[in-house]
């Protein structure tokens, strides 16, 4: 199954520049996607990672086309390193915790040091990061966590990552719940098979192919680009009375049986 063409891109109105973003896991897939939309709207992204080279790349991108963007290196895990670099940042509008890690493996071959190093990824760190911001953000911030369909459905073998997902959902509706007084807004994304550079093996199998085909109501794999127009939508003014909310985009996968 091949990929239908890519839209071609459309000059982006600039609502969001007045804006500072922190996008992490910005060195590429839909980190990288993500902050280029930010940008292209008129936010000043702080791309943030452990590769300098692979963020500098994107940050080169970001730059070529007149927008503004910064480098962050820091370990997520590490929360030293993450305390001092957050403390330099200075005020922050729209936190995206895009962040992640996977360990396709069954519960068996699973032991708790494993399971501690996905959740400190993928719950514990986008957690912290939005304790440390949201004190700094005015009325109108914006928190957007990049969860997965993982997080409300289940398959055999991926039980860390599901398991992550599931609280990353539940964290997006708890901090809005807590936010909310504030002014701020939390909400999520939930992608499903997208064709990213991680599910290289995945796009060439031909049986996950016929299975979207099948299960997916537009029957195709979602390009990269296509996670950031919710993500804008949710970091936006427009979507100034939407919280607590994880917005699938999956091609239908989570309505269609």
């Amino acid at each position: 199954m091949t990929l239908p063409p890519p839209a071609p891109t459309a000059p982006t109105a600039k609502f969001l520049a007045d804006r500072t973003a922190l996008v992490t896991g910005a060195g590429g897939g839909f980190g990288r996607e993500i902050a280029l939309g930010l940008a292209r709207a008129g936010a000043s992204v702080m791309l943030h990672g452990r590769r300098a080279d692979a963020l500098e790349a994107v940050r080169r991108d970001i730059l070529a086309e007149g927008g503004a963007a910064q480098v962050a290196v820091f370990d997520l895990a590490d929360e030293a390193a993450a305390g001092k670099v957050l403390q330099a940042l200075g005020r922050i509008d729209v936190l995206v915790n895009n962040a992640g890690l996977r360990n396709r493996r069954s519960m068996d071959l699973l032991d708790r040091e494993a399971v501690r190093t996905m959740l400190e990824i993928n719950l514990v760190a986008p957690f912290d990061l939005a304790r440390q911001l949201a004190p700094g953000m005015a009325a109108g911030g914006r928190i957007v966590n990049v969860t997965s369909i993982a997080g409300q459905i289940a398959r055999s073998g991926d039980a860390a990552y599901t398991m992550s997902k599931g609280g990353l959902d539940a964290m997006t509706r708890a901090l809005a719940a807590e936010l909310g007084p504030r002014g701020i807004t939390v909400n999520a994304v939930a992608p499903g098979y997208f064709a990213t550079e991680a599910n290289a093996a995945m796009v060439a199998d031909p049986a996950v192919a016929e299975h979207l085909v099948r299960r997916t109501s537009l029957g195709r794999w979602g390009r990269p680009e296509e996670i950031v127009g919710p993500v804008l939508f949710l970091a936006s003014d427009a979507a100034s009375y939407v919280t607590g909310q994880v917005i699938g985009v999956d091609g239908g996968y989570l309505a269609h049986f």
